[in-house]
């Protein structure tokens, strides 16, 4: 295809995408109308990760063939849709994902009644990753409709364990073929060749705590920094003129104390972000921890305890547990105590790490247990994802980075990320938009700060970016299937 038909090409694309904007956004809307938070402790053979995901992928598969598609599930974990089939070894398939992150709190809409308002639509999974998942369908539907002939077949996969560990993923690939090649429509603009590894990790405190402390918590999902954190306490085992103090927490503006009857509440406030990408965040976990160990109104034990919580989330560096680390490669780890509670009187402490490509996990592992004896807790490992790198040297990695480049008159590079996509569970994938797109800024007032983004309160889709990334999405298959 020379360069005159595939700029005819480009324009009839938009041209077709212009006109299906409405159903595109209905549809999406139907998947986000499904709470579909992965659940495998309440999973059954028929739904292994609950019914709301279950429900969402019969929904996403559903729509599929309204539009023409040919669906299966493969062993009620992950579903796929398709036109035309051939050798997988030919096909270049797409992966996304159907799960969510829990809502959260604060919310200005309702998380599963989605609003399309301002040309943004609004409700939880509508970025991340809903959206991009049925524009990806579209995009497939398009290069059908227009007549464009491929010498490769196209298929598009739907998980339903992307936040929660990518079992989904782990479980097709060791019972079903793989795509020759895949790409990943869960991340920004350009081509990201490199994902960081993860480490999940739990930290218990040896000794419980006394009866002052009878409930903390915090956070709701292992890859979020935590806007909420609560305490009950029990002023009858607080030190001498604890009761003061703890009540004066109230007056700072990040903190909310209540009594209720003989008990006492006290609630902090931060600010939520991807722990992958966490600067901005504000941890209310430590922002808990720290008012209560440094009041002096705890017995000197629990205020011990609380400071290693404060250690550990003293920056997101991972400082406090002596895994400071950064490459050429992928920059800086990043480290979030993303989940806090107490279990049969101890203290417990998720960690979230992303970290560097050519770092040594074991390594990390081991500085981390060693910080956690030094301070009288333990650490179970939960698991050790490894990083994922397709070599920026690859040819596929400079056609889709000049495309894009040529597509939005910008000059970004291919990058490497700390989010974690389905691309590091799968063989010769890599992760490519859709986000990143140049668009009009939300307009003011639609969204508080620190709301509006895939894992914040208010998550929005910005629909003007989507059919941008659309029309990117076409070219790109074109541009891939005439190089391989």
């Amino acid at each position: 295809m020379d360069k005159n038909e595939k700029k005819a090409l480009e324009q009839r694309a938009e041209k077709w995408i212009s006109e299906h904007k409405e159903r595109l956004v209905e549809d999406i809307s139907r998947l986000v109308r499904i709470r579909s938070i992965s659940d495998q402790a309440h999973g059954t053979e028929d739904a292994p990760y609950g019914e709301g995901c279950k429900k969402a992928l019969e929904e996403a598969l559903a729509i599929g063939r309204e539009h023409g598609f040919q669906t299966t599930i493969y062993d009620n974990r992950v579903g796929a849709m398709w036109f035309n089939e051939g050798k997988w070894e030919d096909t270049i398939g797409f992966w996304g994902h159907l799960d969510v992150v829990p809502e959260g709190e604060d919310w200005d809409n309702q998380p599963y009644k989605p609003v399309y308002r301002d040309g943004y639509l609004i409700g939880r999974g509508s970025g991340d990753n809903k959206g991009p998942t049925m524009a990806v369908m579209y995009v497939i539907e398009c290069l059908r409709d227009l007549g464009v002939k491929l010498r490769h077949p196209l298929r598009l996969f739907l998980g339903c364990d992307e936040e929660k560990g990518m079992s989904d993923l782990e479980y097709y690939r060791e019972h079903y073929p793989c795509p020759g090649l895949s790409m990943v429509a869960d991340c920004s603009f350009p081509v990201c060749y490199g994902e960081k590894g993860i480490i999940e990790a739990k930290l218990l405190s040896r000794d419980k705590v006394t009866g002052a402390i009878e409930s903390f918590s915090g956070g709701v999902a292992s890859n979020m920094v935590p806007d909420r954190a609560n305490a009950l306490l029990n002023p009858a085992f607080f030190q001498e003129g604890g009761l003061d103090k703890i009540l004066a927490l109230g007056e700072k503006g990040e903190f909310t104390v209540s009594r209720s009857g003989e008990k006492i509440t006290v609630e902090a406030r931060g600010v939520s972000k991807h722990t992958a990408f966490p600067e901005g965040g504000i941890n209310a976990i430590q922002l808990l921890a720290a008012a209560l160990a440094e009041s002096g109104a705890l017995p000197e034990s629990d205020s011990n305890a609380l400071k290693f919580i404060c250690q550990v989330n003293q920056d997101f560096k991972g400082t406090g547990v002596n895994i400071v680390y950064s490459d050429d490669v992928s920059g800086a780890l990043t480290c979030v105590g993303s989940i806090a509670g107490l279990t049969d009187g101890r203290l417990t402490q998720l960690i979230n790490i992303r970290y560097s490509i050519t770092a040594d996990s074991q390594k990390l592992i081991q500085n981390i247990n060693e910080s956690c004896q030094k301070a009288g807790w333990e650490m179970k490992l939960i698991r050790d994802s490894k990083p994922n790198y397709f070599p920026k040297e690859r040819p596929e990695v400079k056609l889709l980075t000049d495309l894009f480049n040529e597509m939005t008159g910008l000059d970004k590079p291919a990058y490497v990320m700390g989010g974690g996509t389905y691309a590091r569970k799968l063989p010769n994938a890599f992760a490519y938009g859709m986000s990143g797109v140049p668009t009009s800024p939300a307009p003011e007032g639609l969204f508080r700060e620190g709301h509006g983004g895939a894992h914040s309160p208010d998550e929005g889709l910005n629909v003007e970016g989507l059919v941008k990334a659309m029309k990117i999405y076409v070219m790109s298959i074109i541009a891939i299937d005439e190089l391989k």
